[in-house]
């Protein structure tokens, strides 16, 4: 009688171990069946043995079944695989978006107080020339005709900001 208990527990363990594992190994939920065949197979030997070990698995399925999947979920970003199958972080994303704009960032930063020419007319958006290379601008100040010489007030990140330039200055 006692080796009933015995299966019965191990059952239940093994199902709970195939559990934990489902989360780590892309199976197509042939592992978590497997686990749930398991625990099902060991919680009957349990009632088999006596009710009170079968209530007593019933339960441990019931309460330990999500909670070890829910821990190895929350495990799982922490592993090598994890972290291979999501893919970086927010963080990661925008820590690389910034590097990756910081040049052109820089570049457009050096603009300001730059002089340059509207090649077409801002209402309040365009195109100006500022060194030899077209920039999309917005006009502060109203709209700016084309061919009008302007210089750049503002770098907003990738945004430039330009306002008309009197042809006494």
């Amino acid at each position: 009688m006692e080796m009933l208990l015995f299966a019965g527990v191990g059952l239940i363990a093994l199902g709970l171990m195939l559990i934990f594992i489902e989360a780590f190994v892309p199976s197509g939920g042939v592992i978590g069946i497997a686990a749930a065949l398991c625990a099902i197979a060991g919680v009957v030997i349990l009632f088999r043995h006596s009710t009170m070990w079968g209530m007593i698995g019933s339960l441990t399925v019931l309460i330990l079944g999500p909670i070890s999947f829910i821990y190895a979920i929350n495990l799982l970003p922490n592993t090598k695989y994890g972290r291979k199958a999501m893919g970086p972080g927010a963080e990661d994303i925008a820590q690389q978006r910034a590097e990756h704009e910081r040049p052109h960032t820089e570049q457009r930063r050096a603009l300001l107080d730059c002089h340059g020419t509207a090649k077409t007319a801002l209402r309040p958006v365009g195109i100006v020339e500022i060194e030899g290379t077209r920039h999309d601008a917005i006009a502060q100040g109203g709209i700016i005709d084309e061919g009008t010489a302007v210089r750049v007030t503002s770098v907003d990140g990738l945004q430039i900001t330009v306002r008309a330039v009197d042809s006494g200055t």
